[in-house]
């Protein structure tokens, strides 16, 4: 019975993973996870649909910068709006601003290019509040090394860019020791004083509503980011149609245009989409857009109205995650506990496997994935889910087996029974309330863990959770989190319900 079952959960986890074809006749669009990303990107899409409906797909928010590369090398993504200075650095990495011409060569190389510059630069740049500015005299960022004793709170990305800190603190002899911050927090943390320095983006809609000063770059370190599109050299062939659409958008957009788009979502509470369809309603570049067509990303309105958006669509993408992911452990990790435990020289090696890959960050391991399986989306999250629900049911496995008497065994070969047979009607029966336990285990985690995988497009609760924290918006991170939670409630529930009935079970 317990095999016939592992081979059904074998046979669903075979085909979930098995690829899907590729949309070849949809753009695939790309975005990353802050406001301005999102904003652009819709305005993508919908200027592509305005020329050809149903040509262009938005993947929003798929993390950072090298996850959105990734996902352009493997044909996941066609085209995103990326930034001069990030491709020059970051991307291609050369120590300082490169010409465009050989920007594109080195792109070209890897079967990209970059153009169509959208007319703003959005630069990095380092803030604090005026009042404390002003008291301490700090106007230009070499200011800063006079006071290492001030409190940085930095994205993460930009702690690690090659154009980001640690460049900065090199150029200008900075000693100060920055917290790691998510961007939209980081606002907040420095509204309540808790830090006193944030990296911002030169067009984020908060820098004039918080009467931040922006400390003025002296030493030139930060290159030009003149925003424009990142793509494969195939996309313009493949989609004319909407490529054509998207060369129109060439210099339509200003730096005081684009901090106007970004204030619509982030302090007016219009979706990414709204943003996207009043910018193209009121430039030339299209006289009409199929923005509000499709759902929209941000909801406005109170929790109630964020909790039910979508809610249902989200909540089947996400339990497809869970289900497929703890089926595929269960069908991995039952076998492994098994060997582990009939072979005694296995049990450390499996156990010690199993306890390593869940150590392996999420966001680490779905980004080493997405160039291994040349996909982003639900193969890349079905696996990594199910490598990190393994563990519990390994152990669990084991721990089951180790637990059957000895005498049982003993009674069992007397009666002349196989090794087989004392495996499968002695000691996995009793042993499987323990499995079960552990597969309980490996379940309730993975409704937690799954929201990472909306960063690199799977879908799921997470999506809000992603869009809260771009727009530093409390609800939306309730929305997605308060499902998440009643979710893994539920299932702890459904399954103590099964233990209890096995129990009565074996009662009987």
């Amino acid at each position: 019975m317990l095999f016939k079952f592992l081979r059904t959960l074998a046979a669903i986890l075979l085909i979930a993973v098995t690829p899907l074809p590729h949309a070849g006749d949809q753009l695939q669009v790309g975005s990353k996870r802050f406001t301005e990303s999102y904003v652009l990107g819709e305005i993508l899409t919908a200027a592509a649909n305005a020329a050809q409906a149903g040509q262009v797909v938005h993947r929003r928010g798929l993390g950072n910068t090298a996850i959105l590369f990734e996902a352009l090398k493997a044909g996941s993504i066609d085209v995103y709006p990326e930034y001069l200075g990030t491709i020059s650095q970051e991307i291609l990495r050369h120590a300082g601003p490169v010409p465009m011409e050989q920007v594109r060569q080195e792109l070209a190389a890897l079967g990209l290019g970059a153009g169509v510059p959208l007319g703003f630069n959005n630069s990095y740049a380092l803030a604090m509040p005026e009042d404390q500015a002003q008291k301490l005299g700090i106007v230009r960022l070499s200011d800063l090394a006079r006071h290492p004793a001030l409190r940085l709170g930095l994205s993460h990305e930009f702690i690690g860019r090659a154009d980001g800190w640690p460049g900065l603190a090199r150029r200008y002899r900075l000693a100060n020791q920055p917290r790691s911050l998510d961007h939209g927090i980081a606002y907040d943390a420095l509204a309540a004083r808790q830090i006193d320095v944030m990296d911002i983006y030169t067009t984020d809609a908060r820098i004039g509503r918080m009467g931040l000063r922006v400390l003025e770059d002296d030493l030139g370190y930060f290159p030009r980011y003149d925003a424009m599109l990142l793509y494969r050299l195939d996309a313009p062939g493949r989609f004319p149609v909407a490529w054509r659409a998207l060369q129109r958008l060439e210099g339509s957009i200003s730096q005081q245009r684009m901090i106007a788009l970004n204030a619509a979502v982030e302090l007016e509470g219009r979706s990414f989409a709204q943003a996207a369809e009043e910018f193209l309603k009121d430039t030339a570049v299209h006289p009409a857009t199929e923005a509000s067509a499709r759902p929209a990303v941000a909801a406005s309105g109170g929790l109630q109205a964020k909790l039910l958006e979508r809610l249902l669509p989200l909540t089947g993408q996400h339990l497809f995650l869970v289900l497929v992911s703890v089926a595929a452990a269960t069908a991995t990790g039952v076998p492994l506990g098994l060997a582990a435990s009939l072979v005694p020289g296995l049990r450390q090696p499996v156990l010690g496997l199993a306890g390593v890959l869940q150590t392996i960050p999420s966001l680490a391991l779905l980004a080493m994935l997405i160039p291994l399986l040349g996909a982003i989306g639900t193969r890349p999250a079905l696996i990594a889910l199910s490598v990190y629900a393994l563990l519990p049911i390994v152990r669990n496995t084991c721990a089951g087996l180790a637990q059957v008497p000895n005498g049982l065994r003993q009674a069992a070969q007397a009666l002349g029974m196989r090794r087989t047979d004392i495996l499968l009607l002695v000691e996995l029966p009793l042993a499987w309330p323990l499995i079960l336990a552990g597969v309980k285990t490996a379940a309730v985690m993975t409704v937690g863990t799954a929201t990472v995988a909306a960063f690199i497009g799977a879908g799921g609760y997470g999506e809000r959770i992603a869009v809260g924290l771009a727009l530093n918006d409390n609800q939306m991170l309730l929305a997605g989190a308060i499902p998440s939670a009643l979710l893994a409630l539920v299932t702890q529930g459904l399954f103590e319900l099964a233990e209890s009935a096995l129990r009565r079970r074996g009662a009987s």
